[in-house]
C-alpha cells in the first residue's frame, strides 16, 4: 500500500486556508499514487486551538468545513484531524477526532483516547476521552487509528503513568491490524526527535503491522512542529522520513521497504536542528500575525548578532531593520561589531544616539534622586530608552520587534522591563548563553557571518563603565548546567551542591531565579526550544516563600 502523507503548515482559526492546504494536498499526493493519504492532528482547526473551543461557533465551524473537505476526496481516501462536537451529553463537549472520508462522506470517525495535560498541553480541558481506539475495515484492511499522544505509553516515556487502564497501543494488538495511522501534532524540543522514532518503530513491532505518524509542521505561538513525518514497517524499521522544519509531501510504499526514502533533514545535526527551529518559528509567528517586517536593537554583543541572523533568514534581509542604540558609555568595539554584521547580513541599519533621551530623563528624576547614590536604577534607564525608541520605531513602520535575551539572561533577572525586553517575540529566550556561543560559531562555519569580536569578546550589558556578566554571574558553563538542574529539572540547592556546585553560588542562582519570576511573566512570547521553556509550560506562581 502506498501511503500519502501530507506534512501542510496550517493556521490556528483559518478554516478556509486550511481547506485549501488539505485540498491541494490531498490532489497532489493522490495523483502521484499514494492509496490513502494522511494528514496531521487537528489539521482542520490547526493545532492547538486552546479556547478558540469556547467560543460558540468555532467547533460546528470546523465540523462545516471538514464535511466540505469530505465532500471533496474521491476514490482515494483521507484521514483528516478535526474537532467534533460531544451530542452525548456527558463530559466535556469535543472529541479531538479524525475523519475517515472516502467518495464525498466521512465513512468512519476515530476520536482520540489519551488527553495530554503536563508542559504546554492542557487537553483535558477541552476533550472528552475515547475509551478505545478505532479501527475501519476498507478495501480488505484493517486500520487502526491513533492520535498523537495515543502512542506515547512506551517504557521509556515517564509521562506514561498519567494514563490508567486505557492504552491504545495494547487494545490495538488483539485486533490483527495491517496498517496502523497516527495524527499528530508534537512539539518539537531539543532531543525530541530520536524518541518519537523509538515510539513508532516500537509501535509498529508491537502491532506486527507497519505504522504511519503524519505530524504537524511550522510555528504557532511559542511552539513550533520539526513536521519529520515517518512511516515504519512492521519490524519497525523506517522506509519513510519526511523533512524537517518545512512542508512535505511524500507518498511512501509499506511494502517496499527497500526503497526507503528519507528527506536530507530527517536525521540532521544538533544545531542545524535548533537554527531550523528558530527561522521557522520568527517566519511563522511574524507572517501568520501580519506582519512582513521585523526590527531590533544592535548592541554589537553575540546575542543580537544571532538573533538578526535569525530575522534575515527568516524574512529575508529586505525584511529586517536593525538599530544601534549607543549610550556615552558604549565602547567603539560594540558600535563597529554592529555595524559590521548589518553590513555581512545587508540589513536596513540605523544609528540613534540615546544619550540626550537619557541626559533628560536623569534631569527630569534629579529632584527626587537628590542624595542618592547612582545604581541600578540609573543604568536601567539606557535600557528603557533603548526600549522606548524601539517601539516607537516599530508603531511607525509596522515592524515586529524582536526581544535578544537568551535563557541564562531571563533566568536570573538580567534584563530590565520596559527595556530590552520590549517587544512581540523573544527569539532566543528558551536559548541558554553557551547554546548561543555554540549556534553562532556553527553559522560562521563555512564563513565569518557573525563578528568574531561578538563571540570572543566578554558579554556585557554595557550600562556602565567597564562592565561584564561575570562581575555578578558565574561563567556561563557553570551557569548554564546550574540552570538546567534547578529549572528543567527540578532539583533542589542540596542536589545541585550534590553535584559539585558551590554551595555559595547555587543559592545566589537560585534567588535570582525565584526572585525574577515576576519579570518573565511580563516577557513577549518565546520560541520554545527545550523541553522547559519559560512560559505556558513553567507555572511558578509569583506569589510564594517555598524555599527548596
Amino acid at each position: 500500500m502506498r501511503i500519502g502523507l501530507a506534512q501542510i503548515n496550517t493556521i490556528v482559526g483559518d478554516l478556509a486556508g486550511n481547506s485549501r492546504r488539505i485540498l491541494d494536498a490531498y490532489q497532489k499526493l493522490a495523483s502521484a499514487g499514494a492509496e490513502l493519504v494522511l494528514f496531521p492532528e487537528l489539521v482542520v482547526s490547526g493545532y492547538p486551538p486552546r479556547d478558540l473551543l469556547f467560543k460558540k461557533r468555532f467547533v460546528s465551524d470546523v465540523e462545516a468545513a471538514t464535511l466540505a473537505i469530505a465532500a471533496q476526496i474521491g476514490a482515494v481516501p483521507a484521514v483528516i484531524g478535526y474537532t467534533e462536537a460531544n451530542h452525548s451529553g456527558r463530559g466535556r463537549a469535543v472529541f479531538n477526532s479524525a475523519a475517515f472520508c472516502h467518495a464525498g462522506k466521512i465513512i468512519a470517525t476515530a476520536r482520540k483516547c489519551l488527553l495530554p495535560t503536563y508542559d504546554v498541553f492542557d487537553e483535558d480541558r477541552y476533550f472528552e476521552p475515547a475509551e478505545q481506539p478505532t479501527v475501519v475495515e476498507f478495501q480488505g484492511r484493517r486500520i487502526g487509528i491513533t492520535i498523537c499522544e495515543d502512542i506515547w505509553t512506551h517504557a521509556m516515556i515517564s509521562t506514561r503513568r498519567l494514563y490508567h487502564g486505557v492504552v491504545p497501543v495494547k487494545q490495538l494488538a488483539g485486533q490483527r491490524c495491517d496498517l496502523m495511522l497516527n495524527l499528530s501534532a508534537s512539539p518539537w524540543n531539543h532531543g525530541k526527535g530520536s524518541v518519537r522514532h523509538t515510539l513508532v518503530g516500537g509501535t509498529a513491532k508491537a502491532l506486527g503491522c507497519p505504522v504511519a505518524y503524519c505530524n504537524s509542521v511550522g510555528g504557532n505561538d511559542e511552539l513550533i512542529f520539526d513536521g519529520r513525518s515517518v512511516v515504519c514497517d512492521a519490524s519497525g524499521h523506517v522506509v519513510g522520513g519526511l523533512a524537517a522544519f518545512r512542508e512535505d509531501l511524500q507518498v511512501v510504499s509499506i511494502c517496499s521497504p527497500t526503497s526507503t526514502s528519507q528527506h536530507a533533514t530527517f536525521d540532521q545535526p544538533d544545531l542545524a536542528d535548533i537554527h531550523d527551529a528558530l527561522v521557522l518559528g520568527v517566519r511563522d509567528y511574524a507572517q501568520k500575525t501580519g506582519f512582513k517586517k521585523a526590527l531590533l536593537g544592535l548592541s554589537g554583543g553575540i546575542d543580537s548578532a544571532l538573533t538578526a541572523v535569525i530575522a534575515a533568514e527568516a524574512l529575508g534581509p529586505k525584511n529586517v531593520i536593525g538599530v544601534s542604540l549607543p549610550s556615552e558609555i558604549s565602547s567603539q568595539h560594540s558600535r563597529d561589531d554592529a555595524r559590521i554584521l548589518a553590513e555581512k547580513l545587508g540589513i536596513d541599519y540605523h544609528t540613534i544616539s540615546i544619550a540626550d533621551v537619557v541626559s533628560a530623563a536623569e534631569q527630569s528624576l534629579a529632584p527626587i534622586f537628590a542624595g542618592r547614590p547612582r545604581d541600578i536604577a540609573e543604568e536601567n534607564i539606557q535600557a528603557r530608552a533603548r526600549g522606548l525608541l524601539l517601539m516607537a520605531i516599530s508603531n511607525k513602520f509596522g515592524a515586529l520587534l524582536l526581544t535578544t535575551g537568551n535563557k541564562s539572561e531571563l533566568a536570573v533577572g538580567y534584563c530590565t522591563l520596559y527595556g530590552d525586553m520590549c517587544g512581540g517575540l523573544a527569539v532566543i529566550s528558551d536559548v541558554f548563553k553557551m547554546q548561543v556561543y555554540a549556534l553562532s560559531r556553527w553559522i560562521n562555519r563555512d564563513r565569518e557571518i557573525i563578528p568574531a569580536n561578538s563571540i570572543d569578546k566578554a558579554p556585557s550589558a554595557e550600562l556602565r563603565p567597564n562592565q561584564t556578566d561575570q562581575d555578578s554571574l558565574p561563567p556561563y558553563e557553570v551557569l548554564d548546567e546550574i540552570l538546567r538542574g534547578y529549572v528543567e529539572e527540578g532539583l533542589s540547592r542540596a542536589d545541585l551542591v550534590a553535584r559539585g556546585f558551590e554551595q555559595a553560588v547555587v543559592n545566589d542562582i537560585v534567588r535570582k531565579v525565584d526572585l525574577n519570576e515576576y519579570k518573565r511573566k511580563q516577557a513577549a512570547p518565546g520560541l520554545k526550544i527545550t523541553p522547559l521553556a519559560f512560559g505556558v509550560g513553567r507555572r511558578i506562581p509569583i506569589v510564594q516563600k517555598y524555599v527548596s
